[in-house]
């Protein structure tokens, strides 16, 4: 009788406890480099600038909203990245989603784009929330409606790219700025009161990768 094929695991058990200390894990070609470059050139169009012309970038960072195009849902749905969700998240305690968004594309700028500070992803909101006020929007200790947060490089991201920042290990200092607040948690306007100084001694990691990294 021949034996079940075993799935290969997408994380191996030292990726695991990585993630465990330090907040994040790097997947390495999570998704096809061709979903990355289909994708790349919507994100371009959108912007309204020309990626061959340094000219037309004339701001800092362009925010683009979400998006459900192929390129974009086959990027959130490789077979490796389901695989991580179940290893981190636990079997059947994730939504799959077809869209991905929103996106930061930076250019090279000597103005202050206004949003490289520190932050947490807040992900709800209770009666009396200002829905357009992101400052207003919460975070709890169990991270209510948010099982992970996905960092997407559509492009090759150097340490001159303007990659996105990750203070090591301080989710586990803003959990125990959470635990005393309960299941309504705190808004992120609390949270980032005193610019987040709980977390200053953390070891600073830049999320950097070619694309198709998560």
């Amino acid at each position: 009788m021949q034996a079940p094929a075993v799935t290969p695991q997408a994380l191996s058990d030292e990726q695991i406890e990585q993630f465990i200390q330090d907040g994040f894990v790097r997947v390495e070609k999570a998704f096809a480099s061709r979903d990355a470059e289909e994708g790349r050139a919507i994100l371009w169009k959108d912007t309204g600038c020309d990626a061959d012309d340094p000219a037309t970038w004339t701001k800092p960072v362009i925010h683009l909203g979400s998006y459900a195009q192929d390129p974009f849902a086959r990027a959130v749905n490789t077979p490796m990245l389901h695989q991580a969700f179940d290893q981190l998240a636990g079997q059947k305690r994730w939504l799959p989603r077809m869209t991905l968004g929103t996106f930061p594309v930076r250019f090279p700028s000597l103005e202050d784009p206004g949003d490289a500070g520190w932050h947490v992803d807040t992900s709800f909101k209770i009666d009396g929330t200002n829905p357009n006020d992101f400052l207003d929007w919460r975070a709890n200790v169990t991270s209510r409606g948010r099982a992970l947060l996905l960092l997407f490089l559509f492009s090759d991201v150097g340490n001159d790219d303007a990659p996105t920042r990750i203070r090591a290990g301080s989710h586990l200092d803003v959990a125990r700025m959470l635990a005393p607040a309960g299941d309504d948690g705190l808004t992120l306007r609390q949270l980032a009161a005193n610019d987040f100084a709980e977390t200053a001694a953390r070891k600073e990691v830049l999320a950097t990768g070619e694309a198709g990294t998560v």
